[in-house]
């Protein structure tokens, strides 16, 4: 088990930790909803004498995205079809995705649900008379797979009260798995190819508890650690600073090193900027999909009726005239209305309470108002205590709507990530699928041996925390299979176990070996910390990488600035220094941050147009170029050459226009 923090600071790091090697054949490294549908499910496939480990960096109760909590399961597809499932996502993200994977997921995500009810996660309901009954009082009204009506806040959302839905999701994981065959506060930095075959063999990492290196071999292994955040600058600052929406663990291990072993990446161009009740980055699906909220500019108008917002919406065709405007498109005219000289944006509260109160009793529209607060303390705390601090309150007090800084993830509203085979059906394209000997593994990297799940998986968003979990469990499947078809395979390493020692260690030595140069251990010559990178690399894609500095607009010129400035930023990243094992961490975090947002800015670079109008903008090549640019931008990296390589892959059409 993890050992808990010392009481008074941090745990001081040694130049020579110890060393535990082990050898596995599954290891599942990430703790999040992805990692804990692997947990649950590898055991019913796995043959008894299987060795399977999953490691986490943080504790499984509360890792993950979905850590704090959630007040909604944003993918459940119920009373609709896979196929609508499909065009929802591919018109939220512009009319470029797997559509294989999206279908594969959707006739699959409402198990993973069902389980969820089953193991205790309270799901609201439908009375008979069409009330709205919560988690508790819903509970008469059956499960949800008996046939129970969940309450609905869109086409694909279903309310929850999930303040402990992560624990919920974790304990069945671990009691699955077993608890003598999970690693927690252990930290993977790298993965590790096979000597001889090129294939994953195995990963190197750390705890964060104890002076401890673990190196692992495996046969087969799933990487699942989330997105990346804290990568651009946040909007606060001071005490403010390091406020994000997305989890600030998340620091784009997935991606870093899975590039790293050699992975091929895609749609890493496309990022996630949430509009949230600014400054808190409280949600606001629930206050527009349950309360019914509605936008409005500093004037107090509905800027979408502008004949000028229409027509902009309009130059977006298909997607800027869907029955549903795309997430960019929403936050594109946000951008066009403050520009404009018509901001801030406000989120009219007082009058969504105010008309849904008219249709109930004073005790009805209590619970409401509950509820309200409610939403922001399943997940997003620090909202409620802005609350609280201004002197709001939502029936009384409008509250602001802003843009958020920029996220990498594969599993909300953004679909960047790594390029995976789909299924093994005839209706998959042949671009889609590839196989290892003989044999088509779904969910794989072009790494044999290497899947993903969850935010690791590009080109397939919104799968949010049920698909994550589904994409886990489907993983666990192939990984049996795959080391069932290469039961001859023994991995053997390329690294001795000093080097990788010396390599995760590393910034230890340099802090060891200098700190007593100056007599402040934050100021020296010889190394950097990691806090100070950090806000190095968040100014420089702040200023250049469209970033908020820039209502999000960059151009070829500022991304060749940024290319330099990476290249600086990773020499100086060699001399990194941490004197404690949390500095440690920070070390291993922004290393994998800098790789991570230069694979975004890299397709960036390489996408000649502005797929994303909203998320991001290229200044140089302002509009949509479906002649040129209507595919899949991939990449790979060398890390012996220290070169990128991007390219173009088609986009097939599966699920036809309804």
């Amino acid at each position: 088990m993890a050992l808990p923090n010392k009481p008074l600071g941090e745990i001081k790091a040694l130049k020579d930790p110890e060393v535990e090697e082990r050898d596995v054949d599954i290891l599942i490294v990430g703790g999040g909803m992805a990692a804990c549908g692997t947990a649950f499910e590898i055991k019913k496939w796995a043959k008894d004498d299987d060795k399977i480990l999953l490691v986490d960096k943080a504790a499984m109760e509360r890792s993950g995205a979905v850590a704090q909590g959630l007040s909604a399961i944003n993918t459940y597809i119920g009373e609709n079809t896979p196929d609508d499932y499909v065009r929802m996502v591919r018109n939220d993200l512009m009319g470029i995705v797997r559509e294989d994977l999206i279908f594969d997921l959707g006739r699959h995500v409402d198990d993973s649900v069902h389980l969820f009810e089953e193991w205790g996660l309270p799901m609201w309901k439908k009375s008979a008379d069409d009330k709205t009954l919560n988690g508790k009082k819903g509970q008469k009204m059956g499960t949800l797979k008996s046939g129970a009506k969940p309450v609905r806040t869109g086409k694909w959302q279903i309310m929850i009260n999930g303040e402990s839905y992560k624990r919920i999701v974790s304990e069945a994981a671990k009691l699955a798995l077993g608890e003598e065959n999970i690693l927690e506060r252990v930290f993977i930095v790298e993965l590790l190819n096979d000597a001889n075959t090129g294939q994953i063999a195995g990963a190197v990492g750390f705890s964060v508890r104890e002076n401890k290196v673990y190196v692992i071999k495996c046969k087969t292994m799933m990487v699942a650690c989330g997105g990346a955040v804290n990568i651009y600058q946040p909007r606060s600052v001071g005490e403010g600073k390091g406020r994000a929406w997305y989890p600030v663990w998340n620091a784009g291990s997935t991606y870093t090193m899975a590039l790293r072993a050699g992975a091929e990446l895609s749609m890493m161009e496309n990022r996630f900027t949430p509009a949230r009740f600014k400054d808190g980055y409280g949600p606001v699906g629930a206050w527009f999909l349950l309360f019914k909220g509605r936008l409005q500019n500093a004037l107090g108008e509905n800027y979408l009726e502008y004949d000028e917002v229409k027509k902009e919406l309009e130059s977006y065709a298909p997607y800027g005239t869907a029955a549903i405007t795309p997430t960019c498109l929403r936050n594109h005219v946000m951008l066009f209305e403050m520009k404009a000289g018509r901001g801030p944006i406000i989120m009219d509260t007082v009058t969504a309470l105010k008309n849904l109160g008219e249709t109930m009793d004073k005790k009805e529209l209590k619970e409401l108002e509950s509820e309200a607060w409610e939403d922001f303390l399943d997940m997003t705390c620090g909202q409620a205590n802005l609350w609280c601090a201004t002197n709001t309150e939502p029936e009384k007090k409008n509250s602001e709507i802003m843009p958020t800084e920029p996220y990498l993830l594969g599993s909300h509203s953004g679909c960047c990530g790594i390029w995976c085979c789909g299924p093994d059906e005839d209706w998959v394209p042949d671009s889609y699928k590839w196989d290892y000997k003989g044999k088509v593994y779904n969910r794989m990297t072009t790494i044999p041996g290497l899947f993903t799940a969850g935010d690791g998986v590009g080109c397939s968003g919104h799968k949010f925390s049920s698909g994550s979990h589904y994409e886990g469990r489907s993983a666990a499947k192939q990984m049996v299979r795959f080391i069932r078809n290469n039961e001859d395979f023994t991995p053997t390493l390329a690294e001795s176990t000093q080097e990788l020692v010396d390599m995760v260690y590393k910034p230890v030595r340099t802090y060891l070996e200098n700190c007593e140069y100056t007599t402040a251990t934050d100021i020296n010559p010889n190394y950097i910390k990691p806090a100070g990178l950090t806000m190095r690399l968040m100014k420089a894609t702040h200023e250049y990488g469209a970033g908020t500095a820039t209502y999000y607009q960059t151009n070829g010129k500022s991304l060749e600035m940024i290319m330099d400035m990476f290249e600086d930023m990773r020499t100086d990243s060699e001399k990194l220094a941490a004197g404690d094992l949390h500095e440690l961490l920070r070390c291993w975090e922004i290393y994998h941050r800098l790789y991570t947002v230069e694979a975004h800015l890299r397709h960036i670079q390489f996408r000649k147009e502005t797929r994303f109008p909203g998320f991001y903008y290229r200044a140089d090549f302002p509009g949509q170029d479906d002649e040129n640019w209507f595919c899949f931008v991939n990449s790979t990296y060398d890390k012996k050459t220290n070169t990128w390589s991007l390219k173009k892959e088609p986009y097939h059409k599966i699920i036809p226009d309804a």
